[in-house]
């Protein structure tokens, strides 16, 4: 049971069978929290037979999660990571919906980018940059967080990764928002559409792949690519998948934890105190937000064997889903999980930046540009006004905002 019609519906009267969590609606009216607690104290690795992705796994609970994420043997990341199927005339190979040793071998090219020599580099580019936006936000009336600061933070911040030109910075974050989006819910209209517009974003770094061709080698992801032995001689769209995995990677979870991390504090001033009395606490916070907000909602497997899994058997061919946004309010695993707690005392075990072979590379570089953001927020503002509701992101895969109207209030 899906659709906008479902928004409303209370999840504890419907038949186990016809749940569906995989609803964009859901996610975009912040009403999805009631099923998956119910599928967590019911069906923790539920079966739903019928949706438009087709048939799927739901596994809600934390240690199932972690066990599918970890077992590589049995749960396949190919040919995708999220619950629809690739278009078989458009198919996007990347080495996040591989597996071994292809995954390994084309991830260790670009890892280096974001490794701990290159994020003493980029941290006083980080602090320059925020200091930048913030010092130029509007003073008086509401704007815009989400396109003021979280987009533009975080755009700058791959254009430099990427070594992309910078006035074009901009193209980044509409590649990374049509790659994401679903078909007729805004953004863009129909798959063909998003196929169009993709295939400019392979143009125009086709020739910023030519270019980096004839230079030297350099730590740029486009660069390494170029260089790299498992990349040099990739397919052109074996590149663009790479390309939107690297763009969505570095753009969609940062600025959606910049955004959240406004939300979550207005909404408990209790724990914007408890910050502001002790800095020391902003790495905790940052990891807090992320777990309360999981950027991404989900990743999804395919059984390559015949397996049973807390009971269920679950059949070669299979989707299973791994709904990290559950995971992270398993009330097994993280006591009060429905709280937003910054001093929590296994904070970093959440598992938004997922485990085994493919987490998150960038995740220490997602921290630190959060670390910065609030250590210059604390330092400039008394409090941050989000006024009236947050508009979200009507996806099952990137759980976002798309608006955020704000007030500054500065510190006197």
């Amino acid at each position: 049971m899906g659709g906008v019609d479902s928004v409303n519906l209370d999840p504890f009267s419907i038949p186990l069978s016809k749940i569906n969590v995989a609803n964009p609606y859901l996610f975009q009216s912040d009403k999805h929290w009631d099923w998956f607690k119910r599928l967590r104290d019911e069906d923790p690795i539920h079966y739903c037979a019928e949706s438009e992705f087709g048939p799927y796994w739901s596994i809600t609970r934390y240690h199932d999660i972690m066990e599918v994420d970890t077992n590589h043997n049995v749960f396949s990341s190919e040919p995708a990571i999220v619950i629809s199927d690739p278009q078989e005339d458009f198919a996007l190979p990347m080495f996040i919906a591989m597996d071994q040793p292809k995954h390994d071998e084309q991830r260790k090219i670009v890892s280096p980018a974001v490794d701990a020599k290159n994020l003493r580099h980029f941290e006083p580019i980080i602090r320059q940059r925020t200091c930048e936006v913030l010092d130029n936000l509007p003073s008086r009336g509401s704007f815009d967080w989400v396109e003021t600061v979280s987009i533009e933070l975080t755009t700058r911040m791959l254009a430099t990764l990427f070594d992309f030109p910078f006035e074009d910075r901009s193209k980044l974050t509409r590649w990374s928002d049509v790659a994401t989006a679903a078909p007729g819910l805004g953004l863009i209209e129909t798959e063909e559409e998003r196929q169009t517009e993709l295939l400019e974003c392979l143009k125009y770094f086709t020739q910023l792949w030519d270019e980096r061709s004839r230079k030297a080698p350099a730590n740029d992801f486009i660069s390494m690519l170029v260089h790299g032995a498992a990349t040099q001689n990739m397919a052109p769209m074996e590149y663009l998948g790479n390309l939107i995995l690297l763009i969505v990677g570095g753009n969609d979870t940062t600025r959606s934890t910049m955004t959240a991390s406004i939300l979550t504090l207005h909404q408990n001033p209790s724990e914007l105190e408890k910050l502001k009395s002790d800095r020391n606490l902003i790495p905790s916070m940052v990891s807090e937000t992320i777990r309360w907000q999981t950027p991404l909602a989900h990743m999804r497997r395919l059984a390559i064997t015949d397996t049973v899994l807390n009971g269920k058997h679950i059949k070669a061919g299979d989707k299973v889903v791994m709904w990290y946004v559950s995971g992270n309010r398993d009330e097994r695993f993280f006591d009060t999980p429905d709280m937003y707690c910054i001093d929590r005392k296994n904070v970093r075990k959440h598992l938004s930046f997922g485990f085994g072979i493919h987490r998150c590379m960038g995740n220490r570089l997602a921290e630190m540009q959060l670390q910065v953001l609030w250590e210059e927020i604390l330092r400039r503002f008394d409090r941050i006004e989000v006024i009236g509701e947050p508009l979200r992101t009507p996806s099952t895969f990137v759980k976002g905002y798309t608006n955020l109207e704000v007030k500054l209030h500065e510190k006197r």
